[in-house]
């Protein structure tokens, strides 16, 4: 849920990256905070496992400017892709604004894609949200891969409304910035309508 403090005169706004377990939703955080200007963002936390996997969440606070004298504070997420974390995942969907599901286009990936996004589905369902309601991208991993099916294979499978795709490479920047800002400006849409 956004959240407005006319205090300060900023809009906090909640993006969750969702998928399966070593999709890229890190990496698409790492670029971003790599490539992003040290004034317009905030520490990049991130828990690990042993295995460095990602445990709980990344955290980004990103500052993409004004609206109308309104600072606008994106606090990017991830979660963690293995199924046991579930109700860690559970947690971070709420109070989100926006959701960008980061498939792996590799072929033997394609199951854990399709769990994934039922169980994103699920999840936001049991917090009390739609997906088909809420701000939402997809983005197409891994296409640098020779594994990768056709994005119209991934489309057919994993496309669950009218959803923008991008295809990404996440480790070389490929379609992470557009991406988020496509999601981003999803968000401050719906942003308008409400307010």
């Amino acid at each position: 849920m956004t959240f407005i403090n006319y205090a300060s005169r900023e809009i906090n706004c909640k993006l969750v990256y969702y998928g399966p377990g070593l999709g890229g939703k890190t990496t698409n955080l790492q670029y971003i905070y790599e490539k992003t200007n040290p004034d317009a963002k905030g520490k990049l936390i991130s828990l690990a496992t042993e295995t460095d996997r990602t445990l709980f969440f990344d955290f980004l606070p990103l500052e993409l400017g004004t609206i109308r004298g309104f600072r606008t504070r994106f606090h990017l997420y991830t979660v963690p892709g293995q199924v046991f974390y579930d109700a860690s995942r559970k947690l971070i969907l709420k109070g989100c604004d926006g959701v960008i599901f980061v498939a792996d286009s590799q072929d033997a990936r394609m199951d854990a894609n399709v769990e994934s996004l039922k169980n994103l589905v699920d999840n936001l369902k049991s917090a009390g949200y739609d997906l088909k309601a809420m701000p939402y991208v997809l983005q197409f991993n891994k296409r640098d891969l020779p594994t990768a099916l056709p994005v119209e294979e991934m489309t057919k499978l994993l496309r669950y409304k009218d959803e923008e795709i991008f295809e990404g490479v996440a480790v070389k920047g490929t379609g992470v910035f557009e991406t988020l800002k496509a999601l981003a400006k999803l968000v401050l849409v719906e942003l308008k309508k409400t307010k």
